[in-house]
């Protein structure tokens, strides 16, 4: 199985752009609309229907270990952004061949 090179920015545009009918200029507002909103609102879930949803987690507190040293550490409870793929999605890349 040989690995692609994951499309860039510009390509993502060219293809929105072809494929809808825009300008490479209109498909560029576009993709940089969905991420602004992405961030947006990301603390409420925000959903890419078929791809998946951005969720904040709340990560508990808990003891770790330096891999470096193997003293015993403790990590702090925080918030992290976390990306559920959706279903969908899943079955579409997973059963190609």
């Amino acid at each position: 199985m040989s690995m692609a090179k994951p499309l860039t920015k510009s390509q993502l545009a060219d293809a929105v752009a072809d494929k809808a009918g825009l300008s490479k200029k209109q498909a560029v507002e576009i993709l940089e609309l969905i991420a602004a909103l992405a961030y947006k609102h990301a603390r409420d879930t925000f959903t890419l229907p078929g791809i998946g949803k951005l969720v904040l987690v709340n990560r508990a507190a808990r003891i770790g270990r330096n891999p470096k040293t193997g003293e015993t550490i403790k990590i702090p409870a925080k918030r992290v952004v976390k990306f559920r793929v959706a279903k969908a999605a899943k079955d579409a890349i997973l059963t190609k061949k």
